[in-house]
């Protein structure tokens, strides 16, 4: 429907967009892959609401995350932790991955620098809650193994009242 003056532009409804964050732990089981896929499958095939996607890119589920949402169309933001982030992402393979989902994304979010990685990565965490609608946790449910982890960043999404969908099979434990 396309309005032919301003006014009645003004009268046609605008979908409102949904911010979705992501959080998840770098090391997905193999057998907990495929319902996390297919969960964000089904989230980002929505039509009712236009969606756009924050994510630090991070290997893993921030990946898996961003790869899903940009194959649906999904505006990508990246939100870069404060820190030399790139060199601390794994494997050529996790950094060639971010290069790529970072060359795809319509906006880059750089974090100022923190004094240690893991409060960079917490920065990051809360940045992403306090900026979404709705955040994804692709988590096993467990405590942070170091400081912001998954399981902070979920802690700080719901004492900050975003709603947290947690994505994860039952009975599964990460290594």
């Amino acid at each position: 429907m396309f309005a032919e003056n301003p006014a009645e532009a003004a009268a046609v409804p605008r979908l409102a967009v949904t911010r979705v964050g992501v959080t998840g732990h770098r090391a997905i089981p193999p057998s907990v892959l495929p319902y996390v896929r297919s969960a964000l499958r089904d989230r980002f095939s929505r039509t009712d609401v236009e969606l756009e996607a924050l994510s630090c890119l991070a290997a893993g589920a921030d990946q898996l995350f961003a790869d899903i949402a940009l194959a649906h169309g999904v505006p990508l933001t990246a939100v870069i932790p404060g820190m030399d982030y790139e060199a601390h992402l794994g494997d050529e393979e996790a950094r060639s991955t971010y290069r790529r989902l970072l060359g795809s994304c319509t906006t880059r979010v750089d974090l100022p620098r923190q004094p240690t990685h893991e409060q960079a990565y917490f920065a990051a965490g809360r940045w992403i809650v306090d900026h979404c609608d709705h955040l994804v946790a692709v988590w096993d449910g467990r405590p942070a193994r170091g400081m912001g982890g998954t399981g902070d960043v979920v802690a700080y999404a719901r004492h900050s009242g975003v709603p947290v969908t947690v994505l994860w099979q039952a009975g599964v434990r990460r290594d």
